[in-house]
């Protein structure tokens, strides 16, 4: 982990059957039972990796976006991020594409988008997904 300061680690822990087991974080605040989606051939009554990856995701975006809109001193109140996460196969493996859709209420759409790509700059998920997989940063009006 060269060059970073470390403030905060967190510890999760996966038992059973992988996609089809369960999660939990050693301070016992967060857990889930997984179940492979019925697009995927499973039953879908549980939660999945991909929706725990894109709960995360919005979440930290919706941060950065906030840090960023304060930094240049833009009112984004009412703003909001979705994180849409896909899972496809990909050569002999699998791998994953995202879109980040940001509403920014009563903002001109260029702005929005200017402010949502300085964002993505600073945001720890998409330095961490950089060059690794797609992720598209879209603004909406809705």
């Amino acid at each position: 982990m060269e060059n970073l300061e470390i403030l905060y680690t967190t510890e999760a822990l996966a038992t059973g059957e992988g996609r089809n087991g369960h999660v939990r974080t050693a301070d016992g605040s967060f857990e889930a039972n997984l179940a492979v989606p019925q697009e995927m051939g499973g039953s879908g009554k549980g939660n999945n990796p991909e929706q725990l990856f894109a709960a995360g995701y919005a979440a930290c975006f919706h941060s950065a976006l906030q840090m960023v809109a304060r930094a240049q001193k833009k009112n984004i109140e009412g703003s909001a991020v979705g994180a849409k996460v896909s899972i496809g196969k990909q050569g002999e493996g699998f791998g994953l594409a995202v879109v980040l859709e940001v509403v920014i209420p009563e903002m001109e759409h260029a702005e929005a988008q200017a402010l949502a790509d300085a964002a993505h700059q600073v945001c720890p998920y998409s330095n961490a997904t950089r060059g690794n997989i797609p992720v598209d940063v879209i603004v909406t009006d809705d």
